[in-house]
């Protein structure tokens, strides 16, 4: 596609956004495993970053986990101060689509999965937006564009596995991604026999 063809729908993704921010929104977070799907109202989420308070089945899941709600509540409030215009070059870039594919094989719509790297990417865009350069879940949440965001519980169960500690995790989005875009090493000549 065109660059401009991306930027001109980057900026009508834009303004309908901002023409109608409510339209735009994850309502229910569904964990996914096969046939098995529970939904976590997204305001169950909002209630508990503005209360501290767990409800619903999220405070069920947080108590089977031993989770304390108020440190839930105060990483659903964490701020990223992002450049707006920046974060959308760099997501648009062959390293940024990597890194959203990794990312859309866990979080992606539940009707069409195979939107993942878009929806991600709008979340993003929309989100830093909305928070004026700053993006929290929350907000990323608030700006999914569609009602129900799956969370593939086996594949986030597989990247905690890889992941035995934080720095394992930030080289599984940033080096592994990576690793299809550098090509396949050039084999070396065999020795030559003397």
């Amino acid at each position: 596609m065109p660059r401009s063809s991306k930027l001109w729908g980057a900026l009508l993704g834009l303004s309908l956004s901002m023409a109608a921010p409510g339209l735009q929104a994850a309502e229910q977070i569904v964990l996914v495993s096969g046939a098995f799907r529970r939904s976590i109202p997204v305001a169950d989420l909002a209630h508990l970053a503005q209360t501290g308070e767990a409800r619903g089945l999220l405070g069920n899941l947080l108590s089977l986990s031993r989770q304390n709600p108020a440190e839930v509540s105060k990483l659903l409030n964490q701020k990223v101060t992002l450049p707006l215009v920046l974060t959308s070059r760099l997501l648009n870039t062959r390293i940024g689509s990597a890194l959203l594919e990794r990312l859309a094989g866990i979080i992606a719509p539940l009707s069409a999965p195979q939107t993942g790297v878009p929806a991600l990417r709008s979340a993003v865009i929309l989100g830093l937006n909305q928070g004026n350069g700053t993006l929290t879940p929350l907000g990323f949440l608030e700006a999914y564009p569609v009602n129900q965001m799956a969370i593939s519980i086996p594949a986030l169960i597989s990247l905690a596995s890889k992941a035995s500690s934080i720095s394992d995790l930030v080289w599984f989005f940033s080096e592994s991604p990576l690793d299809g875009l550098r090509g396949e090493p050039e084999a070396k000549p065999a020795p030559k026999a003397p």
